[in-house]
């Protein structure tokens, strides 16, 4: 079953994550990982990574890329925008999360 998938990708993450399941051998054949885990500097960290689905995973299709989310990571992880900066000064994925309560300077940690 595909549901609604609670975070949104902007244009410029969809296509570098395309172009990441394209070309990198250790993704081939898995799907995109949306989640959270325990660590960094405020508490938690995001996590995005091609995975193998596991039980219970929500699946998500985002404009042709098949996403899967732990059920129990939505609630950290609603409404949140992540958008890939593709710059000299800054490059990699950033995370607009409007749950979260604080964000380190790095901007991969933040609490609830």
């Amino acid at each position: 079953m595909i549901a609604q998938l609670p975070v949104t990708f902007t244009a410029s993450a969809i296509a570098e994550l395309k172009r990441l399941l394209a070309e990198e051998p250790l993704a081939m054949g898995k799907q995109l990982r949306v989640g959270v885990k325990g660590g960094g500097c405020s508490g938690m960290t995001y996590v995005l990574d091609f995975d193998e689905p596991k039980e219970g995973d929500k699946h998500f299709d985002v404009e042709g890329l098949p996403c899967l989310i732990n059920p129990s990571h939505e609630i950290y992880l609603y409404g949140m925008e992540i958008h890939w900066e593709g710059g000299l000064n800054s490059r990699g994925f950033t995370f607009n999360n409007p749950n979260a309560s604080s964000t380190c300077g790095c901007g991969t940690s933040f609490a609830v």
